[in-house]
């Protein structure tokens, strides 16, 4: 499914440069940005943070039937990353089968293509991770 330009181009902080967010209350970290913090309500102030692209591999699974638009990429590994700030996020491995990758190894981001509209459309960059 095509995703709008204007959603396309407020997505740009968190998938270009891992943008989230920071309660300097409770010193808790949120990824994707969040405008109130869920453990300080209202008395929580967040401010914007860039963590580093640092994690390792919280969990993983391959990915055999791809949804549509990513079916030329399967089979691709799916995984949750717990990011060296705190925060967990799904992202891709890339650069690596299912029989290189455990819970527990080093990763860092890169920045890759995504998807793209077709045909002519925009191609979506994004945040995936590699085995360091």
């Amino acid at each position: 499914m095509a995703e709008n330009i204007a959603i396309t181009w407020r997505r740009i902080p968190e998938r270009y440069m891992l943008e989230g967010s920071s309660c300097s209350t409770c010193n808790t970290k949120y990824f994707p940005l969040r405008k109130l913090c869920p453990k300080c309500r209202r008395k929580g102030k967040l401010e914007r943070m860039r963590f580093s692209g640092e994690g390792e591999i919280y969990s993983f699974s391959q990915i055999n039937s791809a949804p549509a638009g990513l079916e030329l990429q399967a089979p691709y590994i799916l995984a949750i990353i717990k990011l060296k700030e705190g925060p967990k996020l799904t992202a891709q491995i890339v650069e690596a089968s299912e029989k290189d990758v455990k819970i527990g190894d080093k990763v860092d981001q890169v920045f890759r293509a995504i998807r793209t509209d077709e045909p002519e459309g925009l191609i979506h960059y994004g945040y995936k991770f590699r085995k360091i």
